[in-house]
């Protein structure tokens, strides 16, 4: 077969039904390859709903596809050539481009033509997964250049890039929803949660901890503008931005965290033991069993509770 941008494959589209709760499961690939979607900070569908973005390397490289008229729509190829970094992908708030990492660079791709150009590159080095502010003017991402790490930001037409210098691997960089001047990011190892201004001043640690509080995936509350994050395999706290006080919301192993736009609730999966996938109510702490997640749960990494 000849991958290359532009190729329509039929459906792959099956459902059946939970065995636990009889909840309805979209199941979307089928191919035997490694397929997912975006990463959990970001949202696989259109503003719309109708096109779900996934990353495959059926074709022998990691390239973006997406579903078609979801769920049952063809598959249709977006990227060749050069392999994107797999988790990179994020919509633009517009919902017309696919931002996502090659190489060094990010790059951008219409949905419509699929025409794509490169926003910046940075001449070597790695980069992790780009996250657009509220409005799309900005991006940011993680960036290492030799043995410097740090957070490359810049506007999405290409202008004003800098980076953010910091002392240790950067992961996960997300701007505050409700002020695009904050950058909450990931620092590793332990302390993890940090934030800095958009310019690269007031940076600080927003949770001082050592690596025997293993805190993990962090974001935003919503468009509360409080952080959420786990302390696995404990619990699923939040973090006040302004007064720094933390509250449990519920005592259990959660794992990866989405919030709702209005931050009342909380869907996540479970690791080790793996109990299913949940919702969580923010009020309450209450949660309930949507589904079972059927996971290999290959993460032997994850099995030891600490950094």
């Amino acid at each position: 077969m000849n991958w290359t941008k532009g190729l329509r494959l039929p459906a792959e589209y099956s459902l059946h039904h939970d065995r636990v709760t009889g909840a309805k499961v979209h199941q979307l690939t089928a191919h035997e390859s490694t397929n997912h979607a975006t990463y959990f900070l970001q949202s696989s569908f259109t503003p719309d709903g109708g096109t779900m973005l996934f990353i495959s390397n059926r074709s022998g490289s990691w390239q973006l596809f997406a579903v078609t008229e979801f769920p049952g729509g063809d598959i249709v190829q977006l990227t060749d050539g050069t392999p994107i970094h797999p988790f990179s992908p994020a919509f633009h708030p517009a919902g017309d481009r696919v931002f996502f990492v090659r190489g060094s660079g990010i790059w951008w791709l219409r949905l419509d033509t699929l025409a794509e150009g490169c926003v910046v590159d940075f001449g070597g080095g790695s980069m992790g997964e780009c996250s657009f502010d509220a409005s799309g003017e900005w991006l940011v991402a993680a960036v290492k250049k030799e043995a410097q790490s740090g957070l490359a930001v810049g506007r999405a037409d290409g202008t004003a890039w800098h980076v953010i210098p910091f002392p240790r691997t950067v992961i996960h960089p997300q701007f505050h929803p409700l002020d695009p001047e904050w950058i909450e990011f990931a620092g590793d190892p332990a302390p993890r949660m940090h934030r800095v201004r958009r310019d690269g001043t007031e940076l600080e640690c927003l949770h001082v901890h050592d690596n025997q509080e293993f805190v993990v995936h962090e974001t935003f509350l919503g468009q509360t503008g409080q952080v959420v994050y786990t302390v696995w395999p404990r619990a699923l706290r939040s973090l006040d931005w302004r007064t720094r006080e933390h509250r449990t919301i519920a005592d259990f192993n959660a794992w990866h965290i989405t919030p709702n736009r209005a931050g009342t609730a909380v869907l996540c999966d479970t690791n080790h033991p793996d109990e299913g996938i949940f919702i969580v109510d923010v009020a309450t702490g209450t949660r309930r069993l949507v589904c079972l997640s059927a996971s290999s749960n290959g993460g032997s990494q994850w099995r030891t509770s600490r950094y």
